[in-house]
C-alpha cells in the first residue's frame, strides 16, 4: 500500500472551550462522537490512522480566535502529543491572528524553530477581517522567511456577516449557507483572490499557501479569473501565482468529478491527498484513494506524488513506508 500523508486534520483543546464562549458554542454543535475524536491525541487517533492507512497526519486546531498566551499553551500541548508519536503526527501552529505583528509571527517562529512544526493553519478571516489588510502581512513575511506554508482554512461567519445569508427560510439554513453548505468554500476562494489583488504574492514571491476542499471552488472558475486578474496591475500573473505559490488538498471532498477539474487546472506536484478528519473518516478517505487508483485518474509516479511525496517536499516530513 502506498503511504498516505494528510494535511487538513483537526483537534480541539478543552482549554480553548473553557476560555472562548464562541469556540465553545461552535464545538457544542458537533456530535458527541466527533467531539471525542477531536479531543483525542493519543491511542484513539493512532488507531484511526491505522484504519485509514494514514502514515502521517498533520494536525491543526479547530476554529477559535484566541489570545497569544492560549495559543502558546495549545501549541505546546500539540507538540507534546507529537513527541509521543513522532513518526505518525506532525503539527500546524495555531496563531493569534488578532495580534499579527505583536504575537502571531513570533508564535509561528517559535513553533517552527523550537517545536518542529511544519507551518501554520490560519482561519479564513478574523472576526470578518481579511488578510489583504497589510496589518496581517508580518505573518506572511515570517512564513516566507521560515520557508513554511500557511494553510488557509474556512471558518464560521462573523456576526456582522450573517445577515447576508439570512432569507425566507429557517436560520438553520442560513447557518449552513454561511458555513459548510456553501460559504466556507466561496469565502476562502475569494480570500485567495483578495490576497492576490492586494499584492501579497508580489511582496512575498516565495510564500506558500495551502487551501483545501479541492481548491475551494476556484478550479471551476480559474480560466475566467485568470483573464480578469490581468487587469489588476500585479507584477506576477495569477496564473503564475497559482502554479508556483498555491497547493491544494482534497480534504473532505470525495468526488472524482471535482478531482478531474482540479487536475485539469493544477500541476500534480501541487495536489495533495487529505481527509478532513474527524469530520470525514480516514476509512472514507482511503476508499476514495482506492477509487482514484482503480480508475486511473491519477496513476504511476503521479499517484505517489499525490499520496505522500508532494507533502514530503512541501513540509519536509517523511512518510513511513511500512
Amino acid at each position: 500500500m502506498i503511504p498516505l500523508i494528510t494535511l487538513e486534520e483537526h483537534y480541539i483543546s478543552r482549554k480553548v472551550s473553557e476560555a472562548s464562549p464562541t469556540a465553545k458554542a461552535h464545538y457544542a454543535a458537533f456530535p458527541p462522537h466527533i467531539r471525542s475524536k477531536l479531543e483525542a491525541l493519543d491511542d484513539e487517533r493512532i488507531q484511526d490512522l491505522d484504519s485509514g492507512s494514514v502514515s502521517l497526519q498533520v494536525i491543526s486546531h479547530g476554529p477559535g480566535d484566541i489570545s497569544a498566551s492560549l495559543c502558546t499553551a495549545v501549541n505546546d500541548d500539540l507538540a507534546a502529543a507529537i513527541r509521543k508519536h513522532p513518526t505518525r503526527l506532525a503539527g500546524f501552529a495555531m496563531l493569534p491572528m488578532s495580534e499579527p505583528a505583536a504575537a502571531a509571527a513570533a508564535e509561528m517562529e517559535r513553533c517552527v524553530q523550537e517545536l518542529g512544526f511544519v507551518g501554520a493553519l490560519i482561519e479564513n478571516h478574523t472576526d470578518g477581517k481579511y488578510y489583504d489588510d497589510e496589518r496581517f502581512w508580518p505573518v506572511f513575511a515570517k512564513a516566507q522567511a521560515l520557508d513554511v506554508p500557511l494553510y488557509i482554512h474556512p471558518t464560521f461567519a462573523a456576526d456582522s456577516m450573517m445577515e447576508y445569508y439570512r432569507g425566507n427560510y429557517d436560520d438553520s439554513v442560513a447557518l449552513a449557507l454561511s458555513a459548510y453548505g456553501w460559504a466556507w468554500h466561496t469565502e476562502t476562494g475569494l480570500h485567495v483572490l483578495r490576497l492576490y489583488a492586494s499584492g501579497v504574492f508580489d511582496r512575498y514571491p516565495r510564500l506558500k499557501i495551502v487551501i483545501g476542499h479541492m481548491g475551494e471552488m476556484l478550479p471551476f472558475q480559474l480560466e475566467r479569473v485568470f483573464t480578469v486578474a490581468e487587469r489588476w496591475g500585479r507584477e506576477r500573473s495569477l496564473r503564475e501565482v497559482w502554479r508556483d505559490s498555491i497547493w491544494i488538498t482534497t480534504s473532505g471532498m470525495f468526488s472524482s468529478t471535482s478531482l478531474a477539474c482540479l487536475l485539469k487546472t493544477t500541476s500534480i506536484e501541487h495536489v495533495l491527498y487529505s481527509v478532513d478528519y474527524p469530520f470525514s473518516t480516514n476509512e472514507r478517505g482511503l476508499a476514495f484513494f482506492k477509487e482514484i487508483e482503480e480508475s486511473g485518474l491519477i496513476a504511476g509516479e503521479d499517484l505517489e506524488l499525490f499520496a505522500y511525496r508532494n507533502a514530503e517536499n512541501l513540509l519536509g516530513v517523511k512518510a513511513r513506508t511500512s
